[in-house]
């Protein structure tokens, strides 16, 4: 069984809640930070990439970078434009994306389930980015963002989430440039919050879709704090947005290459062509994220689609009926035959020969990459199946990286959780 709390969130103000919300952290750099606290200043991006707000030479892991903030996430609390609620609760939150509509809810999970893996996950962590948000944690004394968790749903959990929604105004609504609709409705009746907690008494386990830094750190954040005789009941638990499994969705992980090492073109297709069917695709639609294969195939294949020198290859061969889940999937075998074997990328999460690019973005900006000569060649990977994620994680596996994009992706600031 896993746990789910209520707490007292820290939120914008209705009025204010367009203007705070952000992107998180993780999918900006600094300099683009930047750009975006130039036209919006009350971003939340202040708080989650401070140092785009001191000057460009200060080394992002300074003690300043994380003092910064927090006496900017002080500000906004003080002007009023974060403000706590009186009572727990719990907080639906609802995206319109396209033709899609994607709801779950915010709640506390606890950082022991996580310690028992009931809380599972199928990545590795980082140290740098672990020990970032660690400290980012730590010094805000806030959990700033949101860990993405799925549950498998026996039936009755999401249809109950779904009628909680009010017909009325959302607590708060932000709309992105893109057009997507992003909602919070808070829910504080304590009959509703049992059910839901009575609920998630049968759920077995809850998986990372997102966010293993964030989680990995709030667990960091209570062990400090046990060693040094400070740990609140707050901060032995942390925020996560929890959605049914068969509620989001996956899209492929794709990958930039710098260069192609002593390879020519013509020598490297002829590499692939000895583990791969390397076929011209023809003409893409370049707006969408995902190539289809050419033809259904009636044996299982791996399938990946490369870009070299204005043409889109495709790239398939027969899955191998004795290997393991995780050999199984695409990204294992170009790893392991193209990146490694051929090129000798043995560290994909370091090697600065390889780049990765959200499978939420359309193929013209692989096309673009490669076309200006920034990269060499690219490669768009078809998505992976959750069932395939929360195995792997059930099976204590650790996936490649970069293997799934999820949708929803969620956006930082509107729903706080403090440590006190």
């Amino acid at each position: 069984m896993v746990q789910i709390f209520s707490f007292r969130a820290f939120r914008p103000p209705t009025a204010e809640a367009q203007q705070i919300a952000s992107v998180p952290y993780d999918v900006v750099s600094t300099e683009e930070s930047r750009a975006l606290l130039a036209e919006n200043p009350q971003s939340f991006l202040q708080v989650i990439r401070s140092e785009a707000t001191l000057p460009t030479d200060t080394d992002p892991a300074a003690p300043v970078v994380y003092e910064t903030a927090a006496a900017n996430l002080q500000k906004l609390i003080e002007d009023g434009l974060l403000m706590q609620d009186a009572e727990p609760g719990i907080y639906l939150y609802r995206v319109k994306q396209g033709g899609n509509l994607y709801t779950g809810f915010v709640a506390n999970v606890s950082v022991d389930d996580y310690r028992d893996n009931n809380i599972k996950r199928h990545e590795h962590t980082r140290y740098e980015k672990e020990e970032d948000r660690t400290r980012h944690i730590d010094t805000t004394d806030m959990h700033t963002g949101l860990v993405v968790l799925l549950y498998r749903d026996p039936g009755e959990i999401f249809p109950y989430v779904s009628s909680l929604i009010a017909e009325g105004v959302p607590d708060g609504v932000v709309k992105s440039g893109a057009g997507d609709v992003h909602e919070v409705f808070r829910i504080a009746d304590p009959e509703a919050i049992g059910t839901l907690q009575e609920m998630f008494a049968g759920v077995d386990a809850l998986y990372i879709a997102d966010g293993h830094h964030r989680a990995k750190s709030s667990v960091n954040v209570a062990d400090k704090r046990t060693a040094e005789g400070r740990l609140t009941p707050e901060s032995e638990r942390f925020m996560a947005i929890i959605l049914a499994e068969n509620r989001v969705k996956i899209h492929g992980y794709s990958r930039l290459l710098r260069d192609i090492g002593d390879y020519t073109p013509e020598t490297f297709l002829a590499g692939l062509s000895e583990t791969f069917s390397v076929k011209p695709y023809g003409d893409i639609e370049d707006t969408v994220f995902c190539i289809p294969p050419l033809a259904e195939s009636a044996v299982p294949v791996h399938v990946a689609h490369m870009y070299m020198d204005g043409v889109w290859y495709e790239l398939s061969c027969p899955v191998d009926a004795a290997a393991d889940r995780i050999a199984s999937l695409d990204v294992s075998v170009l790893q392991k035959t193209v990146l490694e074997g051929m090129l000798g990328i043995t560290d994909p999460r370091g090697d600065p020969r390889l780049q990765y690019l959200g499978g939420a973005r359309p193929l013209c900006d692989l096309q673009n990459r490669v076309d200006s000569g920034e990269f060499a060649v690219a490669f768009s990977m078809q998505p992976v199946h959750v069932d395939d994620v929360l195995g792997i994680a059930d099976e204590g596996g650790v996936m490649p990286p970069k293997s799934t994009w999820f949708e929803p992706k969620v956006l930082s600031g509107l729903v706080l959780h403090s440590l006190k």
